[in-house]
């Protein structure tokens, strides 16, 4: 009987969003996928669309900085004996602010959303890859992992600080087979969130100027499946048409 292999996809949102598209794709893949996220209707819309399409997949109701919300997920892939091969964290909280109208707490919510809690996920990640000396982790990163810009300099400081941590994680743990990789998506994804939180800036894009979401997961797979004497860390997607 052939081993069957397993993904798991943190930041599993709206079902027209990156996070479903990926758990879709690996789940086409073969992958039986561990989707988690805070809305358990939503998971629930995005694991009837997998299942559908004769695909597996578990749903795990989780908050990415909770340390113990994060250890029960991986505890519940352990639990079910499926190798991990791809662990992608893809929770992205980005709140506009300018500097002297941020709070505290917002900058707080900003890192825990996208670096603490990458930090809780990656830990559990590379425990379960390390045994098997295999497997692949991603970070969804942003056009703001690389330069601030107001009125997201929160924002800015929590993804540069998500992208040293995949550096720093990529250098220790490649030598052992982990695959680590930090993606920035340097454009706007054509997904509700988007469409919802910034209608007219959307818009004025148009369909060519927006990343399409199954271009993207089919990138990642890509990577996923290179041959380890040619590794890509980092790589940076973007629509043709988006000035760099």
């Amino acid at each position: 009987m052939t081993q069957q292999y397993s993904a798991i996809v943190l930041g599993v949102g709206p079902e027209r969003g990156l996070g479903a598209t990926l758990a879709k794709h690996f789940a086409s893949k073969g992958l039986h996928v561990f989707i988690a996220g805070r809305s358990e209707n939503k998971l629930n819309i995005v694991a009837n669309s997998i299942l559908k399409n004769a695909g597996q997949v578990t749903v795990v109701v989780a908050d990415a900085t909770v340390e113990h919300d994060v250890n029960h997920l991986f505890d519940l892939i352990k639990g079910q004996g499926l190798p991990l091969h791809i662990a992608a964290y893809n929770v992205d909280s980005n709140i506009p602010s300018p500097l002297l109208d941020t709070e505290t707490e917002t900058f707080n919510h900003l890192w825990q959303q996208n670096c603490l809690g990458a930090f809780l996920f990656a830990k559990q990640a590379v425990i379960s890859m390390k045994p098997n000396q295999q497997g692949t982790i991603f970070f969804t990163g942003a056009t703001a992992s690389l330069r601030a810009k107001p009125p997201f300099t929160a924002f800015a400081s929590a993804k540069a600080a998500l992208r040293a941590l995949a550096q720093g994680l990529a250098r220790e743990f490649s030598a052992e087979g982990i695959h680590v990789v930090h993606t920035i998506i340097d454009g706007v994804i054509n997904g509700d969130r988007a469409e919802q939180q910034f209608s007219e800036y959307y818009k004025s894009k148009g369909q060519e100027g927006l990343l399409k979401l199954e271009a993207i997961a089919e990138t990642y797979w890509s990577i996923h499946c290179q041959h380890p004497s040619a590794w890509t860390h980092e790589l940076d997607l973007r629509p043709f048409k988006e000035p760099f």
